[in-house]
Formats: structure tokens, C-alpha cells, sequence
């Protein structure tokens, strides 16, 4: 999907049509003041404050319409210098573009006319308002000035805008096709998940079905990690400030924290992340240079406070779980246990079906010292480090500055889900300085103290987002293994004993293989039943007649297909068992 900031031309194109929106609002709500009215990744918005009214659903119509009224005069948008006191003058009575001109800098100031609009603004924008009139007004939800939660909401609108009818019509096809794959809007029609604000905002909870998934995700990742050689733990989900100061996430990471907690003399946090925990379980006892490499694994509980608007259902929460894991080693075996990280990442992929995906090597910004530990040999010595496995490994990678964990250097694995923007799904991250911040050591060859080196990697990266990368992709049509109801059995007529009976055979002989089946007993007609069999994506959908009871035989349909199929019961039994032994997707 188009990125609207970083197209120079979408930008001021959208930039333009957020003012001929502005002109519209005003048009039709003369007591209207305006904030600001920026072009973010998805298109445009303005805050508006709009006093008593309130812009409902059926508002944005009529503000559209205004909006081509508008266009068709193709009036010239003209940009004007003004000092800074003719600005205050021209903007006397709107205390939000008196709040702005206050903090510019002396000097001219630029504004741009259209009509009978004028706003403040530095440009660029495009030559007329004409220019402007392949739009569409998406939605339009509160936000509060400034981002503060103290202060006044403002009613925000979004939009978007194309130089042609063709791409603003194609771009809203895939608006729509992001609704559709939602994961929010898949979990509600599925019954995986559900938030509630009396619980909290960002803190989901997973209903019988959607913990199925959850659970079947931890199964798959931990058998994967035991092969190779994982021990698995389970450390608490909050720890002393303290721990936090050791490890420099309370200098480094702690706008992301939640508040700490005072508890008999002592301050607690719920914990961000799981690597001090990791490092506490490393130096409970002396190792050697034969204990290493040591793979440590967790599926653990985190909590981030993460700002109210970038919740987005299980995606992005303040309450996950990482699948994370720290592998202490001795710098000799760095590039082997890397290469082991990614092959499990990319065989991960594989058995997902997952292809569209970048590496990225993040790096520290060398002039941040706020963010990153200030240590130039260390940063200087592990990103070297990284970049020389990676050429190694022949992997094929761009570098991002400023990307890097607080501590050290990073391989992102970026995906490119079917809608929306990438984002980072896994990651391995080399690590010289908390060992060294936890004074953690092994007795080498020679009988000396060394500090071991640590590899942070997370190969899901949380189950929750993974959860709903998977979700969004396969628009809720899971492969039968991770499906939560595998196969519902549906009886032409439920208030028939002999075939209520061979219903129950069915159920029986696919619980025996440990297959999530439902039996839908309900009186409802079998359309209806179907239908909602459809909707919450079971994969196999059995209608059981009386040519089935007499033939012992299943008529099944596969979801998103119309055709049906018989088979014998035993037949379809082994064949659904063996599908999901195999994970067939």
C-alpha cells in the first residue's frame, strides 16, 4: 500500500486536499478552528475543534460534497509571506494558530490562500484546488490537542487524495481488502480475542478459541527450540528497579515502562522485556567453556506502555508474549550460533508459508548517546561483528542507522504483510554489554574469567503479533493444525436419534486422534448452520444424512469451496489426522 508521507508528490497533493477539506468544514461550521492538518503514512488528517457540534457519520457526506463544490471554482492556492505580527493579528481569535505562530521562530511566516480560506502553513501545495478533487474522506475519530490527555478534544478526519479517479478507486479496493483481512474484525467474527476498557486499554484477553491458537503457536516454537538444544524457564513478570538500573533499561527504556511500584521499602516494575531475568539465571552458578553455548527460553509475559493510539488489537498491545530466548556464548562461537538463529527464522518462514520478507542490519546512531549505551569500542566491535556473519552467511541486507537495540547492534527480519505496512516480525541481536553490566563470566581453556557474549533473538517475535500477522494473511482461513474448531459435524436433522447417534461415532473417532471437532446439535436449519460454519472459518464441515449413517460416510466440505466430498469414515479420519501431524498449510 502507498506510504502518502514518503511520496513527494502524494504528499503535497494530500497536504493541499487537507486545506480544501479545512475551506469545506468552515463552509459548513463557521465556528470551526483548526490545529493541525499533517500528511502521515495512510494519507491526511486535520484536528478541528467544531465547539458544541459533533461530526457523526453522515456529516462526512456532506463535507465531501462541500469539498467538490469547492474544487470545481479551481480557485489558485496562493502563498503569502506575513511577519509575525501580522500573523497574530490575522489569527487573533483561534487560540490554536496563536499557540503555533508563539512557538515559530522570528521571521517571516508563510500562509496560503484559496478563496475565501486562509491557514497557516509552510507548503508546499499544489497549484489550484482543482488539482485536488479525486478524494476520499476515510473516517474520523477524537484526538486530543497536542496528543495530551489533559487537555480539549478535537474531532480528527482523514483522508486521502490521487491526481486520478482510477488510483483513488484502486487504493480504495484495498481499504476495503484491509477491512476484510482486520485481525480485530477476524477475532470478533471467530471468537478468539476480546478487550475491554474495564480490563484496560491495550490489554487483550484470548477466549477459549483464540488461546487454541495461542497454544498451538507455543507448541510448534518450543518443540522446534528443544530440538535445538533450548532449555526452557519461567521467570516472573515484574523485578526490582534495581534489576532495571544493572541492566540500563531504566536510563535507556523507561518512557516505555510502566510506572514503578513501591512494595515494603523496595520499587518494582512490570517488566518490558526478559533478558536481566535471563542474565540472573546465567550467573546463578559458575560455567565453563564446555557448558557453552547456553540456549535459555522463554514464552514470556511483557509489558510496555505502548500510547493510546497505536493499540491495535493483539498487534500492538501493552500486555504480550515474547517468544524469546538468550544464547550465551564465547566470541569463537558467535557466527555458528547466528547461523543457527537464522536458519530457525527461515525454516520458521517456511513451514508458515511466509516469503515476502527483508533483512535489515540495525545499527546505533553514533550521535544519540541518550539512546544508546555510550561506548564507541563496544558499538564499533559488535556491529563489525554482525556485519561480518552476516557477509559470511551470504545474506542479503540493508543497513538502517538509529535501528539498533539500546545495547547493541541487530538483524531485523522485516515482513511485508498482504495489507498494511512492514514491520518487524523476528530478530537476533548481538550483545557485549549486559554481560559485562551483570559481571557475567565462564572459565575458559586457560582457566581465566572471560564474560560470555549474548545473542537476544526472537523468532515469532511475540505470539500475540505473530497471532495476528497469520490471522491477517490468511484472512482467518488457518491451516487445519492451528485451526481452533478442525471440524464441525452437522446433522441434517438433529431430532433424529439413529443419526444423532452416528454424529456422536464421528465426534468419538475424531476425538481419539485429538481433533478439535464440534458437533452442531442446534434445531436451527442447515443453511443457517452452514453459513456460520462459513464465517467462523471452521476447515472441514460435515453434513451427515441418512445415506452417510447407512453407508458410514462423511460428506465434507472444505472452507471456500462449494464442492463436496464423500468418504468413509475411517478414510476421512486418517486423512485429517495425517494432515495435521504433517502441518500441511
Amino acid at each position: 500500500m502507498v506510504n502518502f508521507k514518503e511520496d513527494e508528490n502524494l504528499n503535497t497533493l494530500n497536504h493541499s486536499c487537507a486545506h480544501l477539506m479545512a475551506q469545506a468544514i468552515k463552509h459548513l461550521y463557521p465556528q470551526a478552528k483548526f490545529w493541525v492538518g499533517p500528511v502521515v503514512a495512510e494519507g491526511f488528517y486535520y484536528d478541528v475543534d467544531l465547539g458544541d457540534d459533533v461530526i457523526r457519520d453522515e456529516d462526512i457526506a456532506a463535507i465531501e460534497k462541500e469539498m467538490k463544490k469547492i474544487a470545481k471554482t479551481g480557485k489558485k492556492i496562493i502563498r503569502k509571506e506575513i511577519s509575525k505580527e501580522e500573523a497574530l493579528e490575522m489569527f487573533k481569535d483561534d487560540e490554536y494558530k496563536i499557540d503555533l505562530i508563539n512557538n515559530l521562530e522570528d521571521g517571516n511566516i508563510t500562509c496560503y490562500e484559496q478563496g475565501d480560506f486562509t491557514d497557516l502553513c509552510r507548503g508546499p501545495h499544489v497549484d489550484n484546488v482543482k488539482l485536488c478533487r479525486n478524494f476520499k474522506l476515510i473516517r474520523h475519530s477524537g484526538a486530543y490537542w497536542k496528543g495530551d490527555s489533559n487537555n480539549k478534544v478535537l474531532q480528527r478526519i482523514y483522508g486521502v487524495c490521487f491526481p486520478t479517479p482510477e488510483e483513488l478507486e484502486a487504493h480504495l479496493q484495498l481499504l476495503e481488502e484491509a477491512k476484510e483481512r482486520d485481525h480485530r474484525k477476524i477475532g470478533k467474527d471467530m471468537g478468539l480475542f476480546m478487550v475491554d476498557d474495564l480490563i484496560g486499554r491495550g490489554l487483550p484477553m484470548f477466549l477459549p478459541k483464540g488461546y487454541v491458537i495461542w497454544q498451538e503457536l507455543e507448541n510448534y516454537i518450543k518443540d522446534k527450540e528443544r530440538k535445538l538444544g533450548y532449555l526452557h524457564v519461567m521467570t516472573p513478570c515484574i523485578g526490582t528497579v534495581n534489576l532495571y538500573k544493572t541492566s540500563g533499561h531504566w536510563d535507556h527504556y523507561k518512557e516505555n515502562m510502566f510506572p514503578a511500584m513501591d512494595v515494603d521499602g523496595e520499587s518494582f516494575v512490570l517488566r518490558p522485556m526478559n533478558c536481566p531475568h535471563h542474565m540472573m539465571i546465567y550467573a546463578n552458578r559458575m560455567h565453563s567453556y564446555k557448558d557453552l553455548p547456553i540456549r535459555i527460553g522463554e514464552i514470556a509475559h511483557d509489558f510496555r506502555y505502548e500510547s493510546s493510539g497505536t493499540l491495535k488489537g493483539i498487534e500492538r498491545g501493552r500486555h504480550f508474549c515474547q517468544n524469546d530466548a538468550h544464547i550465551f556464548v564465547t566470541p569463537e562461537q558467535i557466527e555458528d550460533e547466528f547461523k543457527r538463529v537464522v536458519d530457525l527464522i527461515f525454516s520458521t518462514y517456511k513451514d508458515f508459508g511466509i516469503t515476502d520478507y527483508r533483512c535489515v542490519l540495525s545499527l546505533r546512531d553514533p550521535a544519540d548517546k541518550v539512546k544508546y549505551h555510550d561506548d564507541d569500542e563496544m558499538w564499533n566491535k559488535a556491529e563489525d561483528a554482525l556485519r561480518t556473519v552476516l557477509n559470511d552467511l551470504g545474506i542479503e541486507y540493508t543497513e538502517e542507522i538509529g535501528e539498533a537495540a539500546f545495547y547493541g547492534p541487530k538483524l531485523d527480519v522485516n515482513v511485508k504483510p498482504a495489507v498494511g505496512n512492514e514491520y518487524t516480525l523476528s530478530t537476533c541481536q548481538l550483545d557485549f554489554c549486559l554481560p559485562a553490566k551483570f559481571n557475567l563470566t565462564y572459565i575458559d581453556k586457560d582457566g581465566e574469567k572471560k564474560t560470555p557474549v549474548v545473542l537476544h533473538r526472537a523468532i515469532l517475535g511475540s505470539l500475540d503479533r505473530f497471532m495476528a500477522y497469520i490471522l491477517e494473511e490468511t484472512k482467518g482461513n488457518l491451516p487445519t493444525w492451528l485451526a481452533p474448531v478442525q471440524v464441525r459435524v452437522m446433522p441434517v436433522k438433529t431430532d433424529n436419534e439413529e443419526l444423532m447417534e452416528y454424529a456422536h461415532e464421528i465426534c468419538s473417532a475424531l476425538e481419539e486422534k485429538n481433533v478439535r471437532v464440534e458437533l452442531d446439535d442446534r434445531g436451527e436449519k442447515l443453511g443457517y448452520r452452514m453459513r456460520e460454519g462459513q464465517i467462523q472459518k471452521v476447515p472441514y464441515l460435515l453434513v451427515i444424512g441418512f445415506n452417510e449413517k447407512e453407508d458410514r460416510t462423511v460428506s465434507y466440505r472444505l472452507h471456500g469451496e462449494a464442492d463436496t466430498t464423500v468418504l468413509g469414515l475411517d478414510e476421512f479420519v486418517e486423512k485429517i489426522d495425517s494432515e495435521i501431524k504433517n502441518k500441511v498449510h
